[in-house]
């Protein structure tokens, strides 16, 4: 390829010696090639699309307040942390309700609600050994209020027979139903 040198020596015009150097050294510094002109071409296009891509981005964020979403970030996450203990404490109350109707029905409470009135509910879950300490609340409740809790014990009053026919169907029996009703006595043919 030719440089401006070449083409002015076409021409008839001729450098001084000192000034063809330094033409020289400048020519080879600044020169680049159309290759290497595209290429640069190339990398402001692309940093000019992610520039303008970059600012329409931002322009969505116009008028955000960052300390605002900051606080509000921080008041859900207070939120979610304070739905997750009050789910944690339902789930311990729960829990802790399924233990004491199990104990009452293995102590033989008869009416699980009534045995849970009688006790203190509160200091039994705060307490640190809560099946022992359940244990011997409901044996202070059979001791106070033993007609809430079946009999371990048999039968001591057993109920005998209060005579009458027994209800056999006897044609005596019929008889006197007949009459304490006011009809006629049967006749047995």
């Amino acid at each position: 390829m030719k440089n401006i040198y070449d083409i002015l020596t076409e021409f008839g015009l001729e450098l001084p010696a000192e000034k063809k150097a330094a033409f020289e050294k400048a020519w080879k510094e600044n020169y680049r090639t159309k290759a290497d002109y595209d290429k640069v071409a190339e990398q402001r296009d692309n940093y000019k699309s992610q520039y303008d891509t970059v600012s329409g981005e931002l322009k969505k964020f116009d008028g955000v307040d960052p300390e605002g979403l900051q606080s509000e970030i921080k008041r859900l996450r207070d939120d979610l942390k304070k739905k997750d203990d009050e789910y944690a404490q339902k789930e311990a109350d729960r829990a802790f309700t399924d233990m004491l109707t199990k104990a009452i029905k293995e102590a033989g409470g008869r009416n699980e609600k009534a045995v849970m009135a009688l006790l203190d509910v509160e200091t039994l879950k705060a307490s640190k050994d809560q099946t022992e300490d359940i244990k011997k609340a409901l044996e202070t409740a059979k001791e106070s209020d033993a007609y809430l809790f079946g009999a371990n014990e048999p039968i001591n009053n057993p109920v005998g027979a209060t005579g009458g026919t027994g209800g056999t169907g006897s044609q005596d029996g019929l008889s006197a139903m007949r009459s304490a009703m006011g009809l006629p006595a049967e006749n047995s043919k």
